[in-house]
């Protein structure tokens, strides 16, 4: 018998009941994983764990890994499979996850990624060069803090010597985060936002700033909500879950294998700046012209689904 309690909850208590599968995913997963890891890593390691961000210490980083993927599985990708089946019954129909696509999508996405790189970096740079007001200095030295920390943080995850530790990485950063933060963002809280505010625009903006303001980056906030918004209209413009998690995944695998190559000096650092220094600039207008074309064509390539929303169902 079918479960259809849930089926008819108005878009705020779909959003609320979210953030408690959310919450309630979490916590379970991480008293798993507690257990889980202490015969792996050692009970008096676990038990030592507020030590645990020696960065230094490569058992530390191993244990932080570990953490890493335990909370991409219970906070991104199990409540999706959740919601799916109390708010709808098909999960794979909620999540758009039942409609393949064609190479030639996959082609333009793979083009659409990596023109958008200069324009990303230029954004990022003035993002990056945000100041706020003198009253606000306090709260400005703040988030330079945790931008920093996190920054030392993902050096410390991507510095890997061997290829295994490399495709580790890019399990990790890459692979995870494409298929648990799209099925959440892009597959429940953008379907949730689009129904509440009637309007496909707003989900996929609102969303999109839900899911830079989930990373607590500041000074990357505006880059990474753009490319929210990129991976929301390559999901309704397509009608399928599969475009925006393939494009999630070349954007943070790409800076994950540039990274290692740079540490290895097969490539210059200079890479990770185009577009965004004085003498390229003219480089972020050519990747915006150059988006807008590419994401045209998918919406072209795709025209059969946009006959109907995907939200409809």
């Amino acid at each position: 018998m079918a479960f259809t309690a849930f089926r008819e909850m108005k878009p705020l208590s779909q959003f609320m009941f979210s953030l408690f599968i959310i919450i309630a995913s979490f916590l379970a997963f991480l008293v798993l994983s507690l257990v889980i890891a202490m015969p792996f890593f050692g009970f008096e390691s676990i038990l030592n764990i507020t030590n645990i961000n020696d960065l230094n210490n490569p058992e530390s980083i191993r244990i932080l890994k570990y953490f890493q993927i335990v909370q991409s599985i219970g906070v991104f990708i199990i409540p999706p499979f959740i919601l799916g089946w109390l708010f709808h019954g098909n999960i794979a129909e909620y999540l758009s996850l039942n409609k393949s696509v064609n190479f030639a999508s996959v082609l333009l996405v793979l083009l659409l990624s990596f023109s958008a790189s200069p324009l990303i970096n230029f954004i990022g740079e003035m993002n990056a060069n945000m100041q706020l007001p003198e009253w606000l200095s306090g709260v400005e030295r703040w988030m330079k803090n945790a931008e920093e920390s996190a920054a030392v943080l993902t050096e410390a995850f991507l510095k890997v010597d061997s290829l295994g530790g490399l495709l580790f990485n890019i399990f990790m950063v890459a692979f995870l985060p494409a298929i648990g933060e799209e099925l959440l963002f892009r597959g429940v809280i953008q379907r949730i936002f689009t129904n509440w505010t009637k309007n496909i625009h707003w989900g996929i903006w609102i969303t999109a700033i839900l899911f830079s303001a989930l990373h607590m980056q500041f000074y990357g906030f505006v880059p990474r909500m753009f490319l929210g918004v990129l991976f929301g209209y390559l999901l309704v413009w397509s009608g399928s879950m599969w475009l925006p998690i393939i494009a999630h995944f070349i954007n943070n695998g790409v800076a994950v294998v540039a990274m290692y190559m740079i540490d290895k000096k097969l490539i210059t650092p200079d890479i990770e700046e185009i577009g965004s220094t004085s003498d390229s600039y003219y480089m972020a207008v050519v990747s915006f012209v150059l988006i807008v074309i590419f994401m045209l064509m998918i919406k072209r390539q795709n025209s059969e689904a946009n006959q109907e929303s995907i939200y409809s169902k």
